[in-house]
């Protein structure tokens, strides 16, 4: 039986009407985007067609997901809203806190005495509010959610950018900030500009070495990590329902690299299969009644080009194995040639670690692939050149592998079985084999592979690969390593060559599991203390912002930020995650990982009022002290990355007034607005290059504040010359109104007042 089963069928049961009066009134055949997205609505049965890209668009998502580093925030966000209940199905994923070192069994014991407290205040915060929680060891965020939650033609948000993994089951899930998250939970709309549709026709079928994860990482090389910005990627054709439902779900999982606003795929049997398996056959029965609007319409898939505002193909017969990396997970390179690439541009040929799970690669069909091969490095007596890690991505993964003899041939191998958690992924990794700043090399089967992000040593070059193919190239020790050409010698001095993987989509024997770490929320939580000691330095209660105004004169320039800054840059992970629900001691790591464009340093900018140089957030202290707002300045795609709001809440609280970029990735944008911020983009991108150091800014006509209007910048530099210069915004009329408010959350709580 599945969750929340009722609410699977309310959404079917209204779905063929409302998608049925968006083909009227658009005039043609429709998307699977197009179907979720206008049967979503908020208002109920569609009454206009909306423009993509440009229309703002108020949906009822169906339900929420948050992992526990984002979900501390939300939370505390959601104790603030004057609600007794989540006004949709949610839920708490206990994954992001627990540090990869020993192995599962010590890596677990230690996570829950260290964040015990942390613990605590999420399980009773979910139990007081009627959330479901999910208790640290019990998996990854989106592998759980694939095997519990995602269903056909859904719509879901989480606190998580890789939320967008559940499209492999066909849903519209959107990864998302916290105060979007609390929105939704206190029974608002949630917003959304209706995205721009990119159409992947994959045709063939895989075979070889070449795996799901190869369609995204050439999808990747193709889009860059700004292209899918905007767009929904729905992919279709023969080759995608050639896949399996895991399989999709990783393609859908790294669409957040290519900046997607999430990924899907139209219902199929391989769905089918895998919602049975996992003891769903009410979703699938249920889903199998309207099978034709849980896929787009045949006239679409078959002149694409028509309905998609962009159109790509992808020959899975002629496709090829990739690492794609270092430092960016958009580098696409096939297997065959990394090699005189590495050496062209002096990467580490050795390689130190293989690293296999995640939430993009947990699978149980993953870790066959994986052990496939690892099991023949067993009996050809091939030592591995490379240490091994396992991150199981659920726990009913983990205890169905180990029932089937799969973890035991890592084992073999020497391999350490982390905890069913993100581990290294996160940059939650004790890595033992490094220390200092030493130039290295690791593949993993991860989705980001940005510097510093796995064992924070920014001379890690880190490569995304499937992991079988991970698998090979860690037993070979090294990243030009081909198995489907080159040969490896044995311990007994013999020539052997690794057969291609294999794998099996969905265990023969079903799934199996002793305790799956939920925890189920009391039906009255009223009486339910959550309680926060003033003296924690994990957790704080919020004190709401106060509105910035109308009027902002004599603001200093903070960091004009180089070339990539994303949300790692802006609040970094790893060793900061232990803060996320403290705004104040979180706030330290405001932005120190952004290169600044004056010295080209990171944490280290000019203070204006001492002329001294200092960290950023310590000069934002000082600023803030003094009453003074400051003014970030940044380059392209500013914000990319994870989801967390914190890049957002840092500043806020740290007396940032405005973000002023030549572009924003979409998620932080709009966590920008819904703390009660500026996030503008130059009008002229090559305004840029006019900010100084020793800047001050008036912004002219703030109290003009409207949509589709410009704001005039007067720029006052320390020569005493101006320049007036233009700068662009995409706010509405209810996030202006977020804004003169002080955030999006002062005006829920004045509204449920």
């Amino acid at each position: 039986m599945a969750f929340d089963i009722d609410m699977i069928k309310k959404v079917y049961a209204t779905m063929a009407e409302r998608v049925d009066a968006a083909r009227e009134l658009t005039g043609k055949p429709l998307t699977l985007s197009e179907k979720i997205l206008y049967s979503h609505l908020w208002d109920g049965n569609p009454t206009k067609a909306f423009v993509r890209g440009k229309d703002y668009v108020d949906f009822a998502p169906d339900r929420i997901a948050c992992q526990d580093a984002t979900a501390q925030m939300a939370l505390l966000q959601f104790m603030q809203a004057g609600k007794a209940k989540v006004a949709v199905p949610t839920t708490v994923h206990c994954d992001h806190l627990i540090q990869a070192k020993q192995g599962a069994a010590p890596d677990l014991k230690r996570a829950n005495e260290t964040s015990n407290e942390v613990f605590d205040f999420l399980g009773s915060v979910s139990n007081k509010y009627g959330i479901g929680f999910w208790k640290p060891g019990a998996g990854i965020i989106h592998q759980v959610v694939l095997e519990n939650y995602a269903f056909p033609g859904g719509m879901m948000i989480g606190t998580d950018s890789h939320t967008v993994n559940a499209g492999g089951l066909g849903m519209v899930a959107i990864g998302v900030g916290g105060a979007d998250a609390v929105d939704v939970m206190a029974g608002m709309a949630w917003e959304l500009k209706f995205p721009k549709l990119i159409g992947v026709k994959l045709t063939g079928k895989l075979n070889g070495w070449t795996s799901a994860k190869d369609v995204i990482l050439k999808v990747a090389g193709i889009l860059t990590v700004k292209g899918g910005t905007g767009a929904i990627i729905e992919y279709f054709g023969e080759g995608a329902k050639n896949l399996s439902c895991t399989g999709k779900g990783t393609i859908c999982n790294m669409g957040a690299e290519v900046g997607a606003t999430t990924s899907t795929f139209g219902y199929d049997d391989s769905m089918e299969r895998y919602l049975r398996s996992t003891d769903r056959a009410d979703v699938a029965d249920a889903a199998n009644e309207i099978r034709e609007y849980l896929t787009g319409d045949d006239e679409v898939y078959a002149n694409p080009e028509q309905y998609f505002d962009e159109v790509i193909e992808i020959n899975l017969d002629e496709l090829r194995p990739h690492l794609n990396g270092p430092f960016t997970p958009d580098l696409a390179t096939p297997v065959g040639e990394l090699g005189a690439k590495a050496k062209e541009n002096g990467w580490p040929i050795k390689v130190d670690w293989g690293l296999i799970g995640s939430c993009t690669n947990s699978s149980y069909e993953d870790l066959t692939r994986a052990a496939s091969i690892a099991k023949q490095a067993v009996d050809k007596k091939i030592k591995p050149k490379s240490d091994f890690g396992i991150n199981p991505g659920s726990e009913q993964i983990r205890y169905t592998a180990e029932r089937d003899g799969i973890l035991k041939i890592f084992e073999d191998l020497d391999a350490t079985i982390f905890t069913n958690a993100c581990g290294p992924c996160i940059g939650q990794w004790d890595r033992s084999d490094l220390k200092g700043e030493e130039k290295n090399t690791i593949v993993h089967s991860f989705n980001r592979n940005f510097s510093k992000r796995a064992d924070g040593n920014p001379n890690t070059h880190a490569f995304v690969g499937s992991p079988e193919m991970v698998a090979a190239i860690a037993i070979s020790g090294r990243l030009d390593f081909d198995p489907a050409n080159d040969t490896l010698i044995n311990e007994d001095g013999e020539e052997v060559k690794l057969d291609e993987p294999k794998g099996i989509e969905l265990p023969p024997q079903g799934f199996a599991v002793e305790d799956a770490g939920y925890v189920e929320p009391v039906a009255d939580g009223s009486g339910v203390n959550v309680v926060v000691s003033p003296t924690s330095e994990r957790l704080q209660l919020l004190t709401p912002f106060e509105p910035i105004g109308g009027n902002i004169e004599g603001a200093k320039l903070l960091i004009k930020a180089f070339g990539k800054c994303t949300t790692d840059h802006i609040s970094m992970a790893g060793p900061w995650l232990r803060f996320r629900g403290h705004l104040d001691n979180i706030s330290n790591n405001m932005l120190i990982g952004a290169v600044n464009a004056f010295n080209k340093k990171t944490n280290f900018v000019k203070n204006q009022l001492t002329g001294e140089y200092q960290g950023v957030p310590d000069t934002a202290r000082e600023y803030k002290a003094n009453n003074i707002y400051s003014v970030v300045v940044g380059d392209h795609n500013y914000g990319e990355g994870s989801s967390r709001e914190h890049a957002a809440m840092e500043p806020r609280h740290l007396g940032v007034a405005a973000v002023i970029v030549k572009s924003f990735a979409r998620i932080h944008e709009t966590n920008l607005k819904k703390q009660g911020m500026l996030g503008l983009t130059f009008a002229n991108e090559n305004d840029y290059d006019l900010i100084q150091e020793d800047d001050t800014f008036n912004f002219v006509d703030l109290n003009e504040f409207a949509p589709d209007k410009q704001l005039t910048l007067e720029v006052v530099h320390a020569d005493g010359s101006k320049d007036v210069i233009k700068l662009n915004h995409s706010y509405n009329d209810s996030q202006i109104a977020w804004y003169k408010e002080g955030s999006a959350l002062n005006l829920i709580k004045k509204q449920n007042a």
